[in-house]
């Protein structure tokens, strides 16, 4: 009886602790874009583009002005938001490739303080069958319906593994996904985090036309590109609109972003290049953070990345946690909350020169409920990625093949690796040379031999975790 009671004891003070330590943590909704420039939003003085729901919260909130993707295609970036890691840490190199099933991620820190977590969109991480190492349930998800790439018009998605088909734009489905999640922990009294991961802007573009009306003059691939963005934009405005019916927006953090630079001929970039470079235009993306009454409307001029959401969200969560493997990632959350002067740190880059895995998503996904009305479900280990093993790349020791940098403000400096083991240098002022136009490695000797050496370290470093050591 004595044990008994002690046991019960234990168990209640357990609840008692978990309840304490879930109370007053705010929620937190990461809204990232599919390929959106650093300009393709109106209140960057776009020409042509309508986007009043993201100019209103720009305008409400604080918008970084100088944030970066941590890589220059999406799968990677996302890898970088989910661990605070550099993403070939993760293992994930490129478009289609999986974050390592080892990695500890956000969702799963956060549903140990009590959190609720749910994914609606796009995934591209791994696949999105039952009883994959790489699904988000591995990842740490609760829920998700998810697509496993790109996504337009009534799309075929993944309900926890089961192929489900949808009616109505991809922009608009994966809000009102999102809204059933949020509505339903915000009744239940429940702190929640959700990553809403738009299909859109990436190519092929479908608008609906509604959504083209005033870009008509610009053909039919621009008018189409523009209007997935003016769509995306209303359901953003939902979102808002949703947060302040339910009456949490004060309880609620909401991060916008995009997964990497815009589109070559169509985008608007940051800078010099676009989508796939690791220049200024290729990183550079729209960023802004809301939590009304905590965090001042204004602009950070602070460069940051993708790797930084994750420290920055956990402390702005309140939540104090030893992390698993070595983050690249730094804390912004004093600056967002405006409690102390912007401290700029180093930021690195590195575009690992392997090949992206191609993925169709509403083919795979059709392919998927076709098996599925017949009574069966993906076995073979080869699409479920039972094995968890990373794509297979050199790590020979002083060779980082691929377009590395290194960001330390103004200063930027490229390293180009080429097939043949040619190393090249670049240095460029950001602060003189936003558009990377002239090359200072002659001139700015000193500056750029230091540089050089903390490029190389950090490069070493992401090469001894890509060898596996951080899973040891």
């Amino acid at each position: 009886m004595t044990t008994l009671r002690t046991l019960t004891a234990c168990f209640l003070t357990f609840l008692l602790s978990l309840a304490a330590a879930v109370a007053g943590k705010p929620n937190i909704i990461l809204v990232m874009s599919d390929d959106q420039g650093w300009g393709d939003v109106a209140f960057r003085e776009h020409p042509v583009l309508k986007t009043p729901h993201l100019d209103k919260m720009a305008a409400e909130s604080l918008v970084l002005e100088q944030a970066y993707a941590s890589a220059p295609v999406c799968s990677p970036s996302r890898a970088s938001i989910l661990t605070g890691r550099t993403p070939n840490r993760s293992t994930c190199y490129r478009h289609g490739h999986s974050m390592h099933p080892k990695e500890e991620t956000l969702p799963q820190i956060l549903k140990k303080y009590g959190y609720a977590t749910g994914h609606f969109g796009k995934w591209h991480l791994g696949t999105l069958y039952k009883n994959s190492p790489v699904n988000p349930t591995a990842a740490g998800y609760d829920e998700w319906i998810s697509a496993p790439n790109f996504f337009d018009i009534d799309p075929t998605l993944s309900n926890k593994g089961v192929a489900t088909q949808y009616k109505g734009d991809s922009s608009e489905i994966t809000m009102r996904l999102a809204l059933d999640f949020i509505k339903r922990q915000s009744a239940a009294k429940q702190p929640f985090f959700t990553t809403v991961w738009y299909g859109s802007p990436h190519d092929p573009h479908k608008a609906l036309d509604r959504d083209k009306v005033g870009y008509e003059k610009l053909g039919q691939h621009k008018a189409n590109f523009l209007g997935e963005i003016t769509e995306l934009d209303r359901t953003v405005g939902e979102l808002r609109a949703a947060l302040r019916e339910l009456g949490i927006e004060k309880e609620t953090i909401v991060w916008f972003c995009s997964d990497n630079g815009g589109l070559k001929n169509l985008g608007v970039t940051g800078g010099r290049a676009h989508k796939g470079t690791v220049y200024e235009g290729g990183l550079r993306v729209p960023s802004i953070i809301e939590w009304p009454g905590k965090v001042k409307a204004g602009i950070s001029k602070l460069p940051t990345n993708g790797s930084d959401m994750l420290p920055t969200v956990l402390e702005l969560a309140g939540i104090e946690h030893q992390p698993k493997h070595p983050l690249d990632g730094v804390s912004i959350a004093k600056t967002v909350l405006g409690q102390e002067k912007a401290q700029p740190h180093p930021l690195g880059f590195w575009h690992y020169d392997v090949a992206g895995i191609g993925c169709w998503g509403e083919r795979e996904m059709q392919a998927l409920l076709k098996l599925q009305q017949a009574g069966q479900e993906v076995t073979d280990p080869k699409q479920l990625r039972s094995s968890g093993k990373p794509v297979k790349v050199s790590t020979k020791a002083n060779s980082y093949p691929g377009h590395s940098a290194w960001l330390d403000y103004p200063w930027k400096l490229h390293r180009i690796e080429s097939k043949k083991g040619k190393v090249s240098w670049e240095l460029y002022n950001l602060a003189l040379d936003p558009m990377e136009s002239k090359n200072l490695t002659s001139e700015k000797k000193a500056e750029f031999e230091a540089l050089k050496q903390a490029h190389l370290n950090w490069l070493q470093s992401v090469q001894t975790s890509m060898k596996g050591a951080d899973y040891e």
